[in-house]
């Protein structure tokens, strides 16, 4: 049956139900969104409060000396050193010296059996005496015309190859006797008394203790630095705490193709304490500045094409470019990036990062290296130049 009032109110109540439910919709966001906002501030803020900084510690850049050098390691080697070889054979009959005797040049040192070479000696005189006297009685002859000219000159050639004869007989007795070539010390024996030594065999080795040196193989980038006379200064382990003062003896004038590197040889005279054999570092000094910028070598960092340091400017890190100049033991010279006084991190900048606030944990003190461990990271850690 069909109801005209029933069906004119179908869309009247489909679009009623439609504005309800967009008006439910739109009033609830609106108070949402604000309440999120709010929440997201006081929590930003929060996390300001909370950022805390970063402790380090710090060194102020400071003016003072600061010395430009090489640093290398060598042994040390006595500039004259000598092999004892016998020049004869024979029994040694008597030991005349000792590892670590002290003995001159001419010395003797050990003395071997005599007799065998002392018999041939006196076969040989007794030859040449006999030789002598038949010499004597052609030229008698010569001069009467009673023998050739030959034969009188065939016995003065006889006469000639036994004094010769002679003399090597002597010489091989005195060979028996076995002498020091040079002035030093005994370092070796290798013979004992009653040993059968054959010719060229050796006996004895001596060095002379009071001038050594040391070769040290550069890099050819320092060939313009490192001259004749330069100072150096040698440390060994047997003597901690010493420094041995030496000179440049020579530079050699080529630089060794494969390596790249050229020998300097450094002279040390009259230390009774230095041994040869001891092995050493040397740091050569070459250049010095008396008014240089510095700051402690910890605090470079190095990567990303540059070298630079972390500046501690208004409670901030800032990482700051320097330029670097020598490099002594644990400082650095900076030419340009940093003033006097300003502070820099040496402990803590691994994980630091530019402009992260700071905190300073340490007095920050003046770069200075005067100290005894600052002495030994010079020598230890090869204080160089590193003029850029």
């Amino acid at each position: 049956m069909f109801r005209p009032g029933h069906s004119q109110m179908r869309p009247t109540l489909l679009a009623a139900s439609l504005a309800l439910l967009l008006t439910a919709c739109g009033g609830g966001s609106a108070p949402d969104t604000a309440a999120e906002s709010a929440t997201a501030t006081a929590e930003t803020g929060k996390d300001a409060k909370d950022v805390k900084p970063v402790a380090v510690e710090a060194a102020a850049a400071g003016r003072r000396g600061i010395s430009a050098s090489y640093a290398g390691t060598a042994s040390l080697v006595p500039v004259e050193e000598a092999m004892v070889v016998a020049k004869t054979s024979g029994v040694l009959d008597q030991l005349l010296a000792e590892e670590g005797d002290q003995v001159v040049a001419g010395q003797l040192l050990a003395r071997l059996d005599p007799d065998r070479k002392g018999l041939a000696l006196a076969q040989q005189r007794a030859t040449l005496k006999k030789l002598e006297s038949e010499f004597a009685r052609s030229s008698e002859l010569y001069e009467r015309q009673l023998v050739s000219a030959d034969a009188h000159e065939k016995i003065r050639s006889e006469l000639d190859i036994q004094r010769a004869a002679v003399d090597i007989a002597e010489l091989e007795l005195s060979y028996t006797r076995i002498l020091a070539p040079i002035s030093g010390v005994v370092a070796e024996r290798m013979v004992k008394q009653g040993n059968l030594i054959q010719a060229n065999g050796s006996l004895f080795r001596i060095v002379d203790g009071s001038r050594l040196e040391a070769v040290l193989n550069v890099p050819e980038r320092d060939l313009a630095k490192l001259a004749a006379g330069l100072p150096v200064a040698l440390a060994v382990d047997a003597v901690p705490g010493r420094r041995f003062p030496g000179r440049i003896d020579r530079v050699s004038p080529v630089v060794d193709a494969g390596s790249g590197t050229f020998r300097v040889v450094a002279r040390f005279e009259d230390q009774p304490e230095l041994r040869a054999g001891m092995f050493g570092r040397i740091e050569v000094e070459y250049d010095q500045r008396a008014d240089a910028l510095t700051i402690p070598r910890e605090a470079l960092i190095e990567g990303e094409g540059e070298t630079a340091v972390f500046a501690i400017r208004d409670g901030k890190a800032a990482r700051v470019a320097v330029e670097v100049g020598y490099l002594d033991g644990g400082l650095a010279e900076i030419r340009s990036g940093l003033v006097d006084g300003e502070q820099v991190v040496t402990v803590g900048k691994a994980t630091l990062r530019d402009g992260a606030t700071v905190e300073i944990v340490n007095a920050p003190a003046v770069a200075d290296d005067e100290s005894p461990e600052g002495v030994e990271a010079g020598l230890t850690g090869g204080a160089q130049a590193a003029a850029q």
